[in-house]
C-alpha cells in the first residue's frame, strides 16, 4: 500500500514537471541560455554570433553558456581581424553606483580575458562600465535585472 502511495505520488511529480517544461518559453537565436529575455532582441556582432553574455548576481564569473557565446566571437574576430570591438559591462539596478560601476567593470574584463584566451590580441579590445546606468530593461523586478546582468560586445570599426 506505502508503495503504491509513494508510486503515484512519484508519477504526479515527474508529470508535473513534464507538464512544466513544457510549457517553458525559449528564445530561438538566444544562444546565452542564461535567460529569457521577453521583449528583447537579442542583437547579433554577426550572424549566429550573439553580441551578449549574462551574470549571475554579484557575480562575473563566465557561465558555460557565455563561454560558449564568446567562443563564437573570438571566432568571428579571428576572421575579422581589423575590425576592434568595446565589451560594456552592465549591472542590474540594485546596489551603489560605485558597486555596479566597479562590478560592469569586472564583467567587461572577464568577457575581455576569455577572448584573449582565444588569441584576440588585448589591443583590438576596450572595455567600458556602465554599471547600472544603462539598462535594456527598466522595470524592477528579477526578470528584468537578469537582463541587466550583462557584457555586451560592440563593434568599434
Amino acid at each position: 500500500m506505502k508503495l503504491n502511495i509513494a508510486l503515484r505520488n512519484l508519477l504526479i511529480v515527474l508529470f508535473g514537471a513534464l507538464v512544466l517544461s513544457a510549457c517553458s518559453t525559449t528564445k530561438k537565436g538566444d544562444l546565452s541560455g542564461d535567460v529569457y529575455t521577453g521583449k528583447e532582441t537579442i542583437e547579433y556582432l554577426a550572424s549566429g554570433v550573439p553580441d551578449r553574455v549574462f551574470f549571475a548576481t554579484n557575480k562575473s564569473s563566465l557561465t558555460t553558456a557565455a563561454r560558449d557565446t564568446l567562443r563564437k566571437q573570438a571566432t568571428f574576430l579571428r576572421k575579422n581581424k581589423d575590425l576592434t570591438v568595446t565589451v560594456e559591462g552592465h549591472a542590474d539596478e540594485r546596489g551603489t553606483r560605485e558597486y555596479n560601476l566597479a562590478l560592469g567593470e569586472r564583467r567587461a574584463n572577464a568577457a575581455k580575458d576569455y577572448l584573449m584566451t582565444y588569441g584576440i590580441s588585448g589591443k583590438r579590445i576596450n572595455v567600458i562600465s556602465y554599471g547600472k546606468e544603462k539598462p535594456v530593461n527598466p522595470a524592477s523586478n528579477p526578470l528584468a535585472w537578469s537582463q541587466n546582468r550583462r557584457s555586451v560586445t560592440v563593434k568599434v570599426n
